[in-house]
């Protein structure tokens, strides 16, 4: 009897796929604190997409494809985890909530669409968009001020839906410009003798 199966033992793809992505999440995780260097590239290679859309002078339907993925990105960056319009009827005490009146306990904001995740996926989504670029049969011929009126038009009610939402529900999605908690006010430390 063979104590070594063949079928038991990992096939070389596998173990090469498995580095490649061992050393892709290091990377991953070793630029994750440097948000502007990250959004940096992820602008530059927006900017590069639509620099060869506008030279080919085709593409519109990836083009705009590409966009509403980023409004549906924008939209889940900018929405609580925990929608309080649809938690009206929740029993359960310990899931975290938005706090509706003055009164109640500050509750830090969580997304549903994190920073890093957020950016990954923009990163991922233009990269593959470019990649389109590179191929006739994603050039379909339409009109594409259109699709730009269009593309407007949906951002614009979208965005006004989120900002009512945000005022209904009082919550800001930015940090900056909320006021700090305050802390004790001491003069200086407490020396016990």
């Amino acid at each position: 009897m063979m104590e070594d199966d063949i079928r038991d033992q990992p096939s070389a793809v596998s173990i090469f796929c498995a580095s490649l992505g061992v050393k892709f999440q290091y990377y991953l995780d070793r630029i994750t604190p440097y948000t502007p260097f990250r959004w940096g590239a992820a602008i530059f290679l927006i900017l590069y997409f639509v620099y060869r859309v506008v030279t080919l002078g085709g593409f519109f339907i990836v083009c705009y494809a590409l966009f509403i993925y980023y409004l549906n990105l924008f939209l889940a960056f900018l929405t609580p985890k925990i929608d309080p319009a649809l938690n009206f009827d929740s029993d359960d005490e310990d899931m975290p909530s938005l706090p509706q009146k003055a009164s109640e306990e500050f509750r830090p904001f969580m997304r549903r669409l994190p920073e890093f995740k957020f950016w990954y996926a923009t990163m991922k989504a233009t990269l593959i968009a470019i990649f389109c670029t590179f191929f006739e049969f994603f050039d379909v011929p339409v009109f594409w001020p259109i699709l730009v009126i269009y593309f407007f038009v949906l951002f614009f009610l979208t965005m006004k839906r989120q900002i009512m939402h945000m005022i209904r529900y009082r919550y800001i999605p930015f940090t900056t410009g909320k006021p700090k908690p305050q802390g004790r006010q001491d003069s200086g430390p407490v020396v016990h003798g």
